[in-house]
């Protein structure tokens, strides 16, 4: 068995020198070191030798097994480097080099703008309010004081789902009556963003589909007056310094009286542009004191609790905040434009 065992690792040996892939190494294996090769048949037939013969052949095996398989990887390593070197000679992609870093991601221009909202409301002690995009005719029109065939409906272009009366909600004003039914009795302030969709002509200064941060403070003698300081502080607390704003008497039938907040535009240094049609001004806000009958929606006695509301276009805020001229960029995932923010 002794000079079978050297027989078999000089074979072997001789063989493993001229194999040059993978699979040819694998068959060398199964051939000399597998079940049936002559290394493991020392090791089945030991209980049919002497005393004296036992000990030198398991020691001889135990030799030539660790041998082929020491010569083996070596062999093994040498192919894989073969191929490799081969590979790098004809094709173009070296892939032991190393990967390209992963670009990280940022938030959208948009998003940064709403937490920088959030922000400067919180301080002001306001909390944020979730509230659903799809949402009932009742809430989205009727409750905030506007009942079936009201005109007033008309200044939105609703998208309608199949089910009755359930909508894609045109405003964040529909959370208002969702927060007072909620927090009832107890006083409000809160702001309510999220997505609003309205089927309008798409142009530099509107979209169908557009967020919104809704306001909402609801209290005892709260005034027109606290609207306004709320929202001039807010103003000059984004811009981080003293802006141009103006309040023009407006309408909305969930408030009274109703106003719009317009903004110096940027963009043009008030000079007039396409994004504010000229005019200088670029408007970034409706609100006015909460509708007596939106209040008792809500749950609250007017004759006792009075309240103000107001709802941002942060788009347009951050038109103003980059000196963006066109709303549409925000949409177009174009990355050119998005990764300058």
């Amino acid at each position: 068995m002794l000079e079978k065992l050297d027989q078999t690792e000089q074979k072997a040996l001789a063989e493993l020198a001229h194999l040059d892939d993978e699979e040819s190494l694998l068959q060398w294996r199964a051939e000399y070191l597998g079940k049936k090769s002559t290394v493991t048949e020392a090791f089945t037939v030991m209980r049919e030798l002497s005393k004296e013969e036992r000990p030198l052949v398991g020691k001889r095996a135990n030799e030539v097994r660790q041998a082929l398989e020491s010569a083996m990887e070596a062999r093994r390593e040498a192919v894989k480097q073969r191929e490799l070197m081969k590979a790098l000679e004809t094709d173009k992609l070296d892939v032991t080099l190393p990967g390209r870093t992963p670009q990280v991601g940022h938030l959208h221009p948009v998003t940064q703008t709403m937490r920088l909202i959030y922000r400067i409301f919180g301080d002001m002690g306001f909390q944020v309010y979730r509230s659903r995009e799809v949402e009932t005719d009742d809430y989205n029109f009727t409750f905030l004081n506007m009942p079936a065939h009201h005109p007033a409906r008309d200044m939105w272009d609703t998208f309608y789902t199949n089910q009755e009366g359930v909508i894609l909600r045109t405003h964040t004003s529909p959370g208002q009556v969702h927060a007072m039914r909620e927090y009832h009795p107890d006083p409000i302030r809160v702001i309510l963003p999220g997505m609003c969709f309205r089927y309008e002509q798409v142009s530099y200064r509107s979209e169908m589909q557009f967020t919104q941060v809704e306001g909402l403070a609801v209290g005892e003698d709260i005034t027109f007056g606290d609207l306004k300081g709320t929202l001039s502080d807010f103003a000059r607390r984004l811009f981080q310094r003293e802006v141009r704003t103006r309040f023009r008497a407006s309408h909305f039938p969930f408030t009274e009286p109703s106003a719009e907040m317009d903004m110096e535009c940027f963009i043009c240094g008030g000079e007039g542009c396409p994004v504010c049609k000229y005019t200088g001004w670029l408007e970034i806000l409706g609100s006015g004191v909460v509708h007596p009958n939106v209040l008792r929606f809500g749950g609250y006695d007017p004759e006792k609790f009075t309240g103000f509301a107001f709802g941002i276009g942060p788009e347009r805020l951050t038109m103003l905040l980059h000196q963006i001229d066109d709303i549409r960029n925000f949409w177009r995932n174009d990355l050119r434009f998005l990764e300058q923010f």
